[in-house]
């Protein structure tokens, strides 16, 4: 069990690093900065360079830290709040990745909370500092304040009307 979690953590925690450096740099087939912040605004965001360091690093942190077992209902809050957000902008398109839908996020969602709720495994920092088990209530915690972070970074950040071309 504890080797399938570890593939589990290193599969998704370095996915979702990777999408977050992909927000900020020119690695990993990202557009620098500049190309993140474009895709926020084109996506109805409001905060331009900000809100894409934030989403960036917050996606490179919590990816990180579930790759490596630690802090993992920390590490999972933050997946589960980035990857919410990522849900919302897609939603409209159905639940069908093929169609630019919210298949994909809903996958990282779940397989973070999957994470909470099972801990790191026994091959993580988590373990190797004594921080595990971690009691059950950890992973509902964690799912209800990811969703909840995700939903009012959403409310806050989404614009109403049309992206105005003259904002920075």
């Amino acid at each position: 069990m504890d080797t399938g979690i570890l593939i589990l953590r290193l599969l998704v925690g370095l996915l979702v690093a990777g999408h977050g450096v992909q927000k900020i740099s020119s690695h990993l087939g990202g557009k620098g900065l500049e190309g993140g912040t474009e895709e926020f605004r084109a996506d109805g965001f409001r905060g331009g360079a900000l809100t894409a360091l934030a989403a960036g690093g917050g996606q490179i942190g919590s990816g990180l830290l579930l790759a490596a077992g630690l802090l993992t209902p920390l590490a999972a809050t933050g997946a589960i709040g980035v990857m919410t957000v990522a849900l919302t902008v897609k939603w409209s398109h159905g639940l069908w990745v093929q169609n630019d839908g919210y298949e994909y996020p809903l996958v990282l969602i779940g397989t973070a909370a999957a994470l909470a709720a099972t801990g790191p495994g026994a091959w993580s920092l988590d373990a190797a500092l004594g921080l595990t088990p971690y009691p059950l209530w950890w992973a509902g915690l964690a799912l209800v304040a990811g969703l909840g972070s995700g939903l009012l970074t959403r409310l806050v950040l989404h614009r109403t009307a049309a992206p105005a071309t003259a904002e920075r």
